[in-house]
């Protein structure tokens, strides 16, 4: 039986519209609704939550370092040896991640404010006679 060159090319072409439909839904549908991030790698130095009664927010800096603050006041942090972060409220343990460092700086802060010396480098003790560990009475 021999088929005519017109039904080919129908068919053809009815195989090729069917394979660029599917993909192109596949994509479509794949696809995060409008104003949500794609998934993908995510900067582990984001985070924007509230911890301990306090807002806590994390983003990575011009030169991509952390930067951490804690109720809209700075909170340095320090890259340790073991990869781990620490900050000048709590320098004696290593933690993780930002996230992890800031949370437990809010965990020693207690109901104290932050001070704003907790985010020099270095400075470990207020000069008006606060505590060593950045808080305020």
């Amino acid at each position: 039986m021999i088929v005519p060159r017109r039904v080919a090319l129908r068919s053809l072409f009815a195989l090729a519209v069917t394979a660029f439909t599917g993909g192109a839904l596949g994509r479509i549908a794949g696809r995060p609704p409008s104003g949500e991030r794609p998934a993908g790698p995510r900067d582990p130095h984001v985070f924007d939550e509230m911890y301990g009664g306090r807002r806590i927010l994390g983003f990575s800096g011009p030169e991509g370092e952390p930067v951490a603050l804690v109720d809209g006041r700075p909170l340095h942090l320090m890259r340790c040896a073991d990869g781990g972060y620490v900050t000048p409220i709590d320098h004696y343990e290593s933690c993780p991640t930002p996230r992890a460092a800031v949370r437990a700086a809010v965990d020693e802060l207690g109901t104290a404010p932050l001070s704003p010396l907790a985010a020099a480098h270095g400075v470990h003790t207020d000069p008006t006679g606060g505590s060593p560990r950045g808080v305020h009475a």
